[in-house]
């Protein structure tokens, strides 16, 4: 599947286990630019191949690279529930985790164009709408969702994320058409 912006064509694909090098390599070099920009949300290597390779048996894992044989701009997983940080849901929204982009291949533009296919996936899969989380004070994530059509919800004080580590998120959601 492309996407087309002005002069920009990205296209995507599902990972497979042959990506596992690239998402971790994509995900400590988000990291790494997070803690070279004061943003106290993700730190290199706390995420390796097996989390990956979990995420790719249990939901959907992307990669985004320019055109069809380009390199990588970014990767992105979908969930299709998040108790962790929604709690029992009814499945009427599909969960977006980990939009990272490379800040060495990705044109500006590039993480709203990956968001945009996420919710283009969650909506022809015949649900209403798109969730996701970000740290509690991670106030520049927050206004970059909000600015992409999400709305807060609420607050979870308490998730359980990766390596048993608990903290505050706040849940945003943007709908796709009346429930």
């Amino acid at each position: 599947m492309t996407n087309t912006a002005p002069n920009l064509l990205v296209s995507f694909r599902q990972a497979d286990e042959s990506d596992l090098p690239e998402l971790v390599r994509l995900r400590d070099a988000a990291a790494q630019w997070q803690i070279e920009h004061g943003i106290d949300q993700w730190k290199p290597g706390e995420l390796g191949p097996s989390h990956f390779r979990a995420r790719l048996h249990g939901g959907e894992v992307w990669i985004a690279t320019l055109g069809p044989e380009g390199p990588t701009v970014g990767a992105w997983e979908l969930w299709w529930d998040d108790p962790a940080a929604w709690g029992q849901q009814p499945p009427i929204a599909g969960y977006v985790h980990r939009l990272m982009t490379d800040r060495e291949t990705a044109p500006p533009g590039a993480g709203r164009i990956m968001l945009s296919e996420a919710e283009r996936r969650i909506s022809d899969s015949g649900r209403a709408m798109c969730r996701l989380d970000c740290l509690a004070d991670n106030t520049r994530l927050r206004r970059y969702y909000e600015d992409a059509g999400y709305t807060v919800v609420g607050e979870q004080p308490s998730k359980s994320g990766d390596g048993g580590k608990t903290y505050g998120v706040t849940l945003l959601e943007k709908q796709f058409c009346a429930e």
